[in-house]
């Protein structure tokens, strides 16, 4: 007889698969679809290049256009260097609350749709429910990359797209995108009394970081006052740097890497466009000029899409019926959505649990909310039992 779990049960279930996204998230994905063939529920999966980390997407009524997806991922931020009071994979509970890595970031969203298949079965659905669960959302969105296509060339097109990361179920209808550079130089090393005859490639580092700052500032100043984001504005950020030999060599290495969060609308290529015009045109010819060994590599690390809001589309609309919240709600994290709404698809953003804890030591979701997705998912399915246009 197949297993009928409650989001509680299947959340501590979830948890204790430890998913960091360094490690393979296999023996997830395994039980998932053990758990959906034993309901009669057929899925497939996405694979990475290595085949250690798989997506997962799977169909539950009838195969025909115009479904909604429910996605989440299933990788988790590591645990390391945290001050955990309890091992993180196994859940425990305290005050009405369930702890372990990925409570809230986000398998409790995961656990309420699975714990909801038998639902989803029993109902007289006229459009379909997609699930769709990813990896590697953690590092980059590569998993949804893989498994959006996939899914899209191997079922029916569906129409609503509902990421179910912690808003506290609130529907959030715009993230910011971002983009991951990685910047190497390579100067030319001297004595440091010889300064001018070398090139420090920690210096041309600090001339590359303040054109990164500047812009920010640029942006700043000329910022919308009615843009929703905090800030209203695209950030250009470095958050590592290490290079240098000694304290009296002109360095001959450094690194250092960037992020950029874009506003929804704007384009990563384009701001990597004139950073690496900068480059070519104001930096490198100065420091050839010295030594032609000298060189600067910028290599994209990642890049999420911004989710752009749509007003009065199908998914703000139906997240807005279910969940009854009117208010305008955007973050300035990326999420999958951009990327399904790059595929033409009209997503929102709406889950358990607070982004609070997310990534936090103790990380935890309120058990309440756990009901308060469940109550979302029963109007769901009211909706697509009825719903026929």
């Amino acid at each position: 007889m197949s297993r009928i779990y409650t989001p509680r049960e299947m959340l501590e279930k979830l948890i204790s698969f430890n998913t960091v996204s360094d490690r393979s998230n296999l023996d997830l994905i395994t039980f998932v679809e053990d758990y959906l063939s034993q309901w009669g529920v057929a899925s497939g999966r996405a694979l990475d290049e290595t085949g250690q980390k798989a997506a997962l997407y799977a169909r539950i009524g009838p195969d025909r256009d115009g479904g909604t997806v429910l996605s989440a991922h299933t990788d988790v931020v590591p645990v390391a260097g945290q001050n955990w009071s309890h091992d993180p994979f196994s859940a425990w509970e305290e005050n009405g609350r369930l702890y372990g890595r990925g409570a809230a970031d986000m398998k409790g969203f995961a656990a309420t749709v699975l714990a909801k298949v038998p639902d989803f079965l029993n109902a007289p659905l006229r459009r379909p429910i997609h699930i769709a669960l990813s990896y590697d959302e953690e590092t980059g969105c590569d998993g949804a990359r893989v498994l959006i296509p996939e899914m899209l060339a191997n079922g029916p097109r569906p129409s609503v797209v509902i990421v179910g990361e912690p808003t506290s179920m609130k529907v959030v209808t715009g993230h910011k995108g971002i983009t991951v550079l990685k910047t190497r130089i390579q100067g030319h090393p001297v004595h440091s009394s010889q300064l001018h005859r070398g090139v420090s490639a920690i210096s041309v580092a600090a001339r590359l970081i303040g054109w990164l700052d500047a812009r920010t500032a640029e942006n700043r100043a000329k910022a919308d006052p009615d843009c929703p984001f905090e800030p209203p504005y695209t950030t250009l950020h470095c958050g590592t740097i290490s290079g240098g030999q000694a304290h009296n060599i002109t360095a001959q290495h450094c690194e250092f890497v960037t992020d950029i969060r874009l506003l929804p609308g704007e384009h990563a290529k384009d701001w990597v466009a004139a950073y690496r015009a900068f480059i070519e045109n104001e930096v490198l010819p100065g420091m050839k000029a010295i030594s032609p060994d000298c060189a600067i590599e910028v290599r994209e690390l990642a890049y999420v899409p911004g989710l752009g809001e749509e007003p009065d589309g199908l998914a703000e609309t139906t997240a807005r019926r279910l969940t009854g919240d009117n208010s305008r709600n955007v973050v300035v994290y990326a999420t999958e959505g951009g990327i399904f709404q790059d595929h033409g698809l009209s997503t929102v953003v709406c889950g358990p649990g607070s982004i609070d804890q997310a990534h936090q030591s103790d990380e935890f979701i309120e058990l309440s909310e756990l009901d308060r997705c469940a109550a979302f998912l029963d109007k769901l399915i009211d909706r697509m039992s009825q719903f026929d246009s």
